[in-house]
């Protein structure tokens, strides 16, 4: 895979590529900070009618996983759950996902702004979502997380 030309999409899980995204796992460090894939789909399909989840692929390789809480009644959208493979980090890959992400949301219905949240301290992704254009927002949600706002 050469890394500078690669193609970063996000496709829709299936059940043929079901057992690769359920492989991808971030570092022992990082597990603290996003539930496993497993878990992200399982709360998918107890929430349809707001989750939104994609496979991250390079080109033809699988290398993450992507939910939002896509409410166009509420017009409310949140980045619930992103991750990027242990093996994958470093190249990228983060950026050029969530600038997709951030072009979807945009096109949302009454979207203004994309919400997140994110544990803080030491290996936090909270710096990497301000290098992205997020702020804090000052508050924090019921789990004693940092809630960061993107606007559009």
């Amino acid at each position: 895979m050469v890394l500078s030309s690669a193609i970063v999409t996000l496709q829709e899980i299936t059940k043929e590529n079901l057992d690769n995204i359920l492989d991808l796992k971030v570092t022992s460090e990082q597990e603290n900070f996003v539930a496993s894939n497993a878990v992200s789909i399982a709360q998918a399909h107890f929430y349809p009618e707001v989750a939104w989840f994609r496979a991250i692929y390079v080109d033809e390789v699988p290398v993450g996983f992507v939910m939002l809480v896509d409410d166009q009644v509420n017009s409310s959208y949140y980045l619930w759950r992103f991750m990027i493979d242990a093996r994958f980090q470093k190249h990228g890959f983060g950026q050029r996902t969530l600038k997709l992400v951030l072009k979807y949301a945009k096109t949302r219905p009454g979207a203004k702004e994309l919400l997140t949240s994110c544990v803080t301290g030491d290996g936090s992704p909270g710096k990497f979502y301000e290098k992205m254009g997020f702020t804090d927002t000052g508050d924090m949600d019921e789990d004693g997380e940092m809630i960061m706002q993107y606007k559009f």
